[in-house]
């Protein structure tokens, strides 16, 4: 019995998958694979990947019937009896074979679920699909190829670019745009009020109106139970190719450059401005009205409390240039032993004062 990623019920030769990708085959290229696993778990019919040296150990005890490896690998296996296909990234390669034994669920187009219902006012293209529970609201717009699966619910004036999909129970509000080729995960809720209030002078709070909305771009995923809030005024906003990991945070009136990407449990602060191919990595904090410039990289557990200015990689809290932050963090490793030869110092000198007030 193996354990990973469950066999999938079409079989391809190995060679149509060397052509697939562009790999050249090194043994029985005519051999059936039906499935694909992890290279430790890999069984007979299956085909698995070696992109690394430190799975290299791996390679000679696995069962699987092709490995995709990287030519840079090749010289460090044995490959007597067995079959491969080399390619210059292994990992690339085999996402390729991924989809090939497994395309993404699509509903059938043209559906509209009997339990769907939808606004008379709202336009709904026809080729695409509403599932059981959703709600179109008035004056809704779904264009071509659109997939919406169990009960996602579009309040009033949203529309939804061609081919996005979007999962079960996810919430677009009122005004809410979303781009072409977009993928929204399940519990996602997009367009929420942001959090503003203003504090009265007894020390309660009153609730600000927002009444802006949330732009988002083509070729964006935003994970599962993520949350993106509406602007106070305009819009949030997320720029072509942006990724949202699982549990993120975007609050209202933030901007996001073309191909950030953000990990899971991070949150990023009312009206912060991020630049282009940021990456930020999972549970940093982002204080709001600020800036960073493109190309910025914040490493894991980081506070970014300033505007950024200047590309590169960003760490700890608050964040500081990866090397300066590395220093400092040796610098106080070494502080017990610096403090005990103060401790010392100290003493010799308050020797040698007691010894000059003597003579």
């Amino acid at each position: 019995m193996t354990t990973g990623i469950a066999a999938s019920r079409q079989q391809f030769s190995i060679q149509h998958l060397a052509d697939l990708v562009g790999g050249t085959v090194v043994g029985d290229g005519n051999a059936s694979i039906s499935g694909i696993n992890r290279l430790e778990h890999a069984a007979t019919g299956e085909i698995s990947f070696l992109t690394s040296s430190k799975f290299v150990k791996f390679f000679s005890v696995n069962q699987a019937s092709a490995v995709i490896v990287s030519e840079s690998l090749v010289s460090e296996i044995n490959t007597d009896k067995r079959t491969i296909i080399v390619v210059p990234d292994a990992y690339r390669a085999f996402v390729v074979v991924m989809k090939q034994f497994f395309p993404p669920m699509r509903l059938e187009p043209g559906l509209r679920h009997e339990l769907a219902v939808i606004h008379p006012s709202a336009t709904v293209a026809l080729s695409a699909a509403v599932s059981a529970g959703c709600v179109v609201g008035e004056g809704c717009v779904v264009n071509d190829g659109v997939q919406l699966h169990p009960n996602v619910v579009l309040y009033p004036g949203c529309t939804i670019g061609a081919n996005t999909v979007i999962h079960a129970n996810v919430l677009c509000c009122s005004g809410t745009e979303i781009g072409e080729n977009c993928l929204l995960q399940g519990g996602a809720v997009i367009g929420s009020d942001g959090f503003g209030f203003i504090e009265n002078l007894d020390g309660s709070f009153e609730k600000v109106p927002h009444v802006g909305t949330v732009k988002i771009g083509n070729n964006v995923e935003i994970g599962a139970n993520s949350t993106i809030d509406r602007a106070a005024v305009g819009y949030t906003d997320l720029a072509d190719g942006v990724k949202i990991d699982n549990l993120v945070h975007i609050a209202h009136n933030v901007s996001l450059g073309a191909n950030t990407a953000v990990a899971a449990q991070a949150g990023i602060s009312g009206s912060a401005h991020l630049g282009k191919r940021n990456r930020i990595a999972g549970q940093v904090g982002i204080v709001g009205h600020i800036t960073t410039v493109d190309d910025v990289i914040v490493e894991a557990q980081s506070g970014v409390s300033k505007t950024i200015s200047s590309p590169g990689a960003y760490f700890g809290s608050p964040a500081k240039e990866h090397r300066t932050t590395l220093r400092i963090e040796a610098a106080l490793r070494q502080l017990p032993e610096l403090l005990q030869e103060f401790r010392e110092l100290k003493t010799v000198v308050e020797a040698l004062q007691i010894q000059d007030s003597d003579q």
